[in-house]
């Protein structure tokens, strides 16, 4: 079967058969949960038009002046934030996401009376509602933008629950520096979370390395600046350090002017472990098969790399 769907997804790749690639296993490993379906299933499920979002953004503050000004009132509830999520797991489904590491913020723990239990609550109903053939990882998520002493009575509770399997800091990584959360992080890997932490997207090389090292990282969300200094690929590659990667996001936020000078191709030729995800379909229009097509249509990999790319994040 792993054989066949080999040849399949290659066959998909080179004849542009997004309908063929939609059936093939492949994984999402950074996503976040609210803004993971299509905008126009997001005005279907709302009754309500909304802009579309910029085609290109010069920082993360444009991207979340578009999210507060156009989604946020619609996901802050817990009729938003359920169809949100419902949404989210529907889209990975019909993308023939196998293994789906989606992330929903911590903050979120503060819309049920019973806190984070009424959030685990809801997050297991709706993947056994909408999508349980899908090998669902949840990932806790903390953003850079909030206080620390706000965020730990909201995500301690949940990484001692035992429920959620991965955590990830994201925001703008150059506002607080990553020494802040590592108690945070100390307990989630005493409860054997996988640590991940956004980084190397607006920082640079030697900020992918620093993050890691000091929240000691399993994997990056993005990490693409690591692309500018062989020895921190080197030393990324040393420790088996995954880089789980955004195309579109990247090129949308001008961290990268065109997919075709995306450093994917120069990350994996470094012998880095690469994987390929949508961050916020939402956002970036973009499924997974959409970006592995990207890739291929932009001559950085060829459809046999890709199929490598697609069994490691499998």
């Amino acid at each position: 079967m792993t054989a066949d769907n080999s040849k399949l997804f290659q066959k998909a790749i080179e004849t542009s058969d997004l309908s063929l690639l939609a059936t093939i296993p492949k994984s999402d490993l950074h996503n976040h949960a609210p803004l993971g379906s299509r905008l126009q299933d997001f005005e279907k499920a709302i009754a309500q038009k909304l802009p579309l979002p910029p085609l290109k953004m010069e920082s993360i503050a444009e991207m979340d002046s578009y999210i507060f000004g156009n989604l946020r009132q619609h996901i802050v509830s817990l009729n938003g934030l359920e169809t949100s999520l419902r949404l989210a797991f529907r889209q990975a489904k019909t993308d023939g996401i196998q293994t789906l590491e989606m992330s929903i913020d911590c903050f979120f723990v503060a819309l049920f009376a019973d806190k984070e239990k009424g959030l685990i609550q809801l997050l297991q109903q709706i993947h056994k509602e909408e999508a349980p053939e899908i090998q669902y990882n949840p990932e806790i998520g903390l953003s850079r933008d909030a206080d620390v002493k706000d965020i730990e009575p909201l995500i301690f509770p949940c990484i001692e629950s035992g429920y959620f399997k991965s955590i990830d800091l994201y925001g703008n990584e150059l506002i607080k520096d990553a020494r802040h959360y590592i108690p945070i992080y100390k307990l989630a890997r005493d409860k054997g979370l996988k640590l991940k932490s956004h980084a190397g997207e607006f920082g640079d090389a030697e900020s992918v390395r620093y993050t890691v090292d000091t929240l000691e990282l399993d994997e990056v969300q993005h990490g693409i600046a690591a692309a500018q200094s062989a020895d921190v690929m080197k030393w990324l590659r040393n420790n088996n350090i995954r880089l789980n990667i955004c195309p579109s996001s990247n090129v949308a936020l001008s961290r990268v002017e065109t997919m075709a000078l995306h450093p994917a191709r120069t990350l994996a030729d470094n012998g880095i472990i690469i994987t390929i995800n949508t961050d916020d379909i939402l956002l970036f229009n973009q499924s997974v098969s959409e970006e592995f097509l990207n890739l291929y249509h932009a001559g950085l990999f060829s459809a046999a790399d890709l199929n490598i790319i697609r069994e490691k994040g499998l």
